[in-house]
């Protein structure tokens, strides 16, 4: 069984957005914030869909793979 993950990272939303790594990074900390989130907290999929607008559907495709 192929296991998928919820949780998102620079590296995900750089492949996903054509920016850096570190715009990722600067991304996912801006998430954060508006989330009220530790740093050591993880961002889903769900969440960052909802921030940058995407379908959550169409984000897991591209990390999923």
């Amino acid at each position: 069984m192929k296991t998928k993950r919820i949780c998102i990272y620079a590296k995900d939303i750089q492949r996903i957005t054509g920016k850096s790594e570190k715009t990722g990074y600067r991304i996912l900390d801006n998430i954060r914030k508006q989330l009220g989130k530790a740093p050591h907290q993880f961002i889903t999929i769900n969440e960052f869909a909802e921030f940058a607008g995407f379908h959550p559907d169409e984000v897991a495709q591209y990390i999923n793979d």
